[in-house]
């Protein structure tokens, strides 16, 4: 997922904190802020389950690209672009849109729709705001958590980039870097990735 799971439960917990009480109300913080976990988590585990069908299919064709000398990649992306456009969905990674965060402005606003949905369906909120100015407050509030969340990949970057040797990007020893030092950067914000 483009997002770690416990992110995502630190997001939503802050959206029900920083939405309350003027655009939202809840009896049950953790029970509401579940509810808009889900909602993100099942979004984005759209465009997973994606990936995998595509390396699925790339998978039974693996011999005719090999001896065709056809990119992986480049049919992976023809791929998914086109089964995106086919199911109409839209793409979470920013960074593939030239946005710097790692969730693109068109998700974080089609997000923000399946959020005030999930909110308005369920009992555990009290609306206060026209649903459209809820949506643009979860809009702006979840951007700004996102942007945080860019800066704590930023600053696990710059400490493996500041290793004496070069380390390359992609590798083993980098993800395992990255993983440790980004939930250095998450610890300071007091939430802890799981295994």
């Amino acid at each position: 997922m483009l997002l770690a799971r416990e992110f995502i439960g630190y997001l939503s917990r802050q959206l029900v904190e920083r939405l309350s009480p003027a655009s939202l109300e809840t009896s049950n913080p953790m029970t509401a802020a579940s509810v808009i976990a889900q909602t993100i988590e099942e979004d984005l585990s759209i465009e997973d389950r994606l990936n995998d069908e595509v390396r699925d299919l790339l998978d039974q064709y693996s011999d005719y690209m090999r001896r065709e000398n056809v990119s992986y990649q480049e049919m992976f992306r023809k791929i998914k672009n086109q089964l995106m456009s086919q199911r109409k969905v839209i793409r979470a990674a920013g960074r593939d849109t030239g946005d710097p965060m790692k969730l693109s402005r068109d998700k974080v606003n089609d997000l923000a729709h399946k959020i005030v949905s999930a909110v308005r369906k369920s009992r555990d909120f009290r609306v206060r705001k026209d649903p459209n100015e809820l949506r643009l407050a979860i809009v702006r509030e979840m951007t700004e958590l996102l942007q945080l969340e860019h800066r704590i990949d930023t600053a696990a970057r710059e400490k493996i980039r500041s290793q004496k040797r070069e380390i390359a990007e992609g590798g083993e020893e980098y993800d395992v870097l990255h993983k440790r030092y980004y939930a250095e950067e998450l610890k300071k914000l007091g939430i802890t990735l799981g295994g």
